[in-house]
This record gives structure tokens, C-alpha cells and sequence, in this order.
């Protein structure tokens, strides 16, 4: 069994032409999807890269395995504790690259550098081979598919059974492909739902990867406009229809140059011989919002945009051609090859396999899903029926409402919240909540939420300790009128303002203790 996992960072499936997007981004990937499962409603249960790849490893939700975020102490796996044999349990079968490679057979190799971008190393558990392509996550697709490449050239053939992961990351901002790859897009028009109407009413929301504010300035800890020559494709900002178009062509862009780059990877596999055996699966780590609530460029929230994936499978003498539209979650994967081979599956997973769907067709998915994110915010969704239910417990500085609900099949990029006029579908979605976190605590082994950690522990890691100087920019851009809510919500990032407020409280309580009680007439 020879099989080929392209993992394409941020990659929305709604901009590629087998989802049906109108520009022609993805000829190479389209043709696998032709011949395969496309699967429509496939999720990541944890966003953004680190949470999502370390649940589809290990097979556990973020709320199971520890790892929600991208900083604190949730940013780790849980420790295995005093029950830790020997062997660890990512070293037992337990992550998807070592059960294909103890438990399949299968010699096992990674291209991706990822483990080192987010110190994730337990990423590389189960690899026989692993490839760090050295750009830390900035790499463009030049710098891979060489790597690629030379990989298939020396194992392809040669080896019976194997299990290649590929990580391209062209699709995640700064957008960089080459100049010299020109624009392939600059003549087509934008998607019809970006609108001006669209975008004035989105320069009024605030917060990260707004459109007033399109880059994380990290060293500055704040939220801005800048830009740099080094990534000319990339805007700063969003302030009419042709910066949304630079935004718009150089998200496709990327999609195109890393599809084109894919393709030579098909062409060289054809060469080989090994093309028509081969198990070709194309997902994300997770979605990118472009557009959605307001947010470009960005995989910040529970949402439908960051956490909807694509999923493509072609897997030869299984179905071909098919549309799947039941819910998955990506974690849901590693039970799936445990059935597929004829393997029993590991007890701590969490996911449900849907190898059915692959040999017969037919509807095997779930009722709901339960998505999280804790790096930007800290949300969790629900995904029901027609709806997206989104509860906010820290919003990242964008004044999230604690509760949103959006109709996907009237409001696909999630506009209008309408919680209010549906309390009753909203009740309903916190009922799944409620059994899905039952349901996982019980499964987890301790009574930590790590949710609440990254609560705990000052907010999410690519909000903490960034409000103040985004105040400032707020103040000096002329929007200081969202100042006084957002310093509400977040006290604890005014720590000097908030003591100088127990301080007074404190004062007044002294002198009214000492105050003389009125006479009495």
C-alpha cells in the first residue's frame, strides 16, 4: 500500500474549483477529486495548526490530548502521568504515522516544517524519515516539491509500502509566491458576495486580520497595517475594491502556484508507474476566514471558516466520483485507515471511522461536531443541521457577542448573527456542548478543561499582552469609540488602570467608615 498525504496549510476549500469556485485554482488537485471522495461538511475539531494537527495525530480532541493553543501551558500535550509505561503512547501505535508504521507496516516519512514552527515535536512520533525544509513555515512551494521530489525519486517505486505527509504552506499569508508567477487571476472578478457594501460595513468591526488591521506585528505586540516589500502580494489593509483584490488574487494565487507544484508531483509519480496505486488524500489543518465574520487571511476563530476543511480522497478499487456530505471530523481519519486495513482501532481515540463511506457510499456522518479554538480566541462551535453556533469565552479584541448563530445554507460566510431570533436552535446547540464535553471529560483521564487553562493563564496566546498598544492604535486612528468595551472586557490586560481602580474603590470605602453619621432630626 503506497500513500501520499498532502496536508495545504489554510487552505479554504471554498477557492477551489472542485468545491465550486468560480477561478481556476486548482486543475491538479480537481483531477484527484474527479477520481475520489470529495467529502463537503469535513472539519478540523481544533484550530488553528497546532491544536488541528495534534488532534488529527493522536486522534483526540484538544480537550482530551491538552493541546489547544499556541502558547502557556496548553500549548503542550497533557503529560501522561505516573501510569507512563515504558514506551510512550505516541511510540505505541497510538499517533497515525506510528500506527501505519507498527501496526500497517508501512515505512513512514515526513516533509514538513512544522514541528520545529510551533515545538510540537511530538508531530514527528511514528516517522521513519523526516524532512525539515528549513523556512520554518514561510517556505513557498519551490522550496518543496525539490524536497518532494527527490523523496519519490529514490522510494516510489522501489518501495512496497509507504506513507508520505507533505506540508505546502503557499495558501497562509504573507501570501509569496514569485513575482515572477505573475497574477492569473487579475482579469477575473472577485467573488460576487464582496461587495463595497460588504466592505464598509466591515471596516467598522475591529480586531485582528480586520480590514483596518491585516498583519500581527509580533515584536510590537499589536495589531496593524504595515506591509513590506519582502511580500508584495501581502496588504496591510483592506481600504477599498482593489486592496480586496490584492487580498482576493493573492490568496488564489498562492492555491494556484502550490496546485501547480503539486501537479509536478503527480506528473513524476506517473512516470514512475505508481500513480494508479496509489492513495492520494488532500486536506488542511484548517480553513482560512476570507471574509467570514468580518476576518481576511486568518484562521482565528470556531467558526465555519476557519474550521471547515477540504477532504479528497482517491483511493483506488473504493468509490469514485462521490460527494459525501456527511459531518466528519479530520481526527476521524486515523480510525478510518485502522478500518480499512483490517486493523483494530486504538481505545483512546476519539474519532469514528467512515471507511463505508469510501467502499460503499451513503451517509455514515455524524449528528453534530464540536469545533474549539483557544490561539486567537478561546470558542467553542457547534455544527448542526443548517447551523453554526458559536460561543465566545474570550474574544481575541474583536466584541464578539458571547453568543452567534449563522444559517450556512442562507449566510455561507457568516454575516448576520441571529442568535436573538433563534433561542430555540441556540438552546439546542448548547445541549450538544454540554453532551459533547461531558462525554470527553469523561473520556480525558483528569478534570482539566484546557480551555479554561488558557483562560487561567491570561487569554489566548496571540491576544495576551497585545490590547494596549492596539488601544493606542485604535485612539490614533480614530476609533477610540471601541476602547472603553474592549478595556471592559479585558481588565486584566490594564493591570495599572485596574489596581488604580481598587485603589479609589478602596479610599472611598476608608472615608465612609470614618464619616460621622448624619444627626438625627
Amino acid at each position: 500500500m503506497k500513500v501520499l498525504f498532502l496536508d495545504l496549510d489554510s487552505l479554504n476549500p471554498e477557492h477551489l474549483g472542485c468545491y465550486g469556485y468560480h477561478r481556476n485554482t486548482s486543475p491538479s488537485i480537481d483531477k484527484i477529486a474527479e477520481k475520489g471522495v470529495r467529502f463537503t461538511n469535513y472539519y478540523t475539531s481544533d484550530a488553528p495548526c497546532a491544536p488541528s494537527r495534534t488532534a488529527l495525530m493522536t486522534g483526540k480532541f484538544g480537550l482530551n490530548n491538552g493541546l489547544v493553543g499556541h502558547g502557556g501551558t496548553a500549548g503542550d500535550l497533557k503529560l501522561e502521568g505516573i501510569d507512563r509505561e515504558l514506551f510512550g503512547e505516541l511510540s505505541r501505535a497510538g499517533s497515525l504515522p506510528s500506527y501505519l508504521q507498527l501496526m500497517g507496516g508501512l515505512k513512514t516519512a515526513l516533509i514538513s516544517p512544522f514541528a520545529y514552527r510551533h515545538s510540537t515535536f511530538s508531530f514527528y512520533a511514528g516517522f521513519n524519515e523526516i524532512y525539515d525544509t528549513g523556512g520554518f513555515g514561510m517556505e513557498s512551494a519551490e522550496q518543496v516539491t525539490p524536497v518532494a521530489l527527490d523523496w519519490i525519486n529514490r522510494n516510489a517505486a522501489t518501495q512496497d509500502d509507504w506513507f508520505l505527509y507533505i506540508n505546502f504552506w503557499d495558501p497562509h499569508t504573507p501570501y509569496r509566491a514569485p513575482e515572477g508567477f505573475g497574477n492569473p487571476f487579475e482579469n477575473e472578478p472577485l467573488p460576487e458576495w464582496l461587495t463595497e457594501e460588504v466592505l464598509e460595513r466591515h471596516k467598522l468591526k475591529v480586531g485582528p486580520h480586520s480590514v483596518n488591521e491585516l498583519v500581527i506585528d509580533h515584536q510590537a505586540k499589536t495589531y496593524t497595517n504595515s506591509t513590506t516589500p519582502r511580500f508584495p502580494r501581502a496588504p496591510g489593509e483592506i481600504r477599498d475594491m482593489a486592496d480586496m483584490r490584492k487580498m482576493i488574487d493573492g490568496f488564489d494565487t498562492g492555491i494556484r502556484y502550490m496546485d501547480e507544484n503539486i501537479g509536478m508531483l503527480f506528473d513524476r509519480l506517473e512516470q514512475l508507474g505508481v500513480m494508479d496505486e496509489l492513495i492520494i488524500i488532500i486536506s488542511a489543518d484548517h480553513g482560512e476566514n476570507m471574509g467570514h465574520l468580518g476576518i481576511y487571511g486568518e484562521h482565528s476563530t470556531a467558526n465555519h471558516g476557519t474550521c471547515h476543511l477540504p477532504m479528497i480522497i482517491r483511493w483506488p478499487g473504493m468509490q469514485s466520483g462521490l460527494v459525501d456530505e456527511g459531518l466528519h471530523y479530520h481526527l476521524d481519519l486515523v480510525p478510518t485507515f485502522a478500518e480499512m486495513l483490517d486493523l483494530p482501532p486504538m481505545p483512546q481515540w476519539d474519532g469514528t471511522s467512515y471507511a463505508k463511506v469510501l467502499k460503499e457510499g451513503g451517509d455514515y456522518g455524524r449528528d453534530y461536531l464540536v469545533v474549539s479554538q483557544c490561539a486567537h480566541v478561546a470558542q467553542r462551535g457547534v455544527r448542526f443541521g443548517d447551523w453554526m453556533y458559536i460561543r465566545t469565552y474570550h474574544d481575541g479584541f474583536h466584541l464578539f457577542d458571547k453568543e452567534m448563530l449563522y444559517n450556512l445554507r442562507e449566510d455561507p460566510y457568516e454575516q448576520y448573527n441571529v442568535a436573538a431570533q433563534h433561542k430555540d436552535i441556540c438552546r439546542e446547540a448548547v445541549y450538544y456542548l454540554t453532551e459533547w464535553h461531558d462525554n470527553i471529560m469523561m473520556r480525558s483521564g483528569d478534570d482539566v478543561d484546557p480551555l479554561w487553562t488558557v483562560i487561567k493563564e491570561g487569554g489566548p496566546a496571540h491576544a495576551k499582552g497585545y490590547l494596549k498598544a492596539y488601544v493606542q492604535r485604535l485612539e490614533e486612528t480614530g476609533r477610540g469609540r471601541h476602547v472603553a468595551e474592549l478595556k471592559r472586557r479585558h481588565p486584566h490586560e490594564f493591570p495599572e488602570e485596574a489596581a488604580a481602580a481598587r485603589r479609589s474603590i478602596e479610599r472611598q470605602l476608608i472615608r465612609r467608615m470614618f464619616e460621622k453619621p448624619a444627626a438625627k432630626s
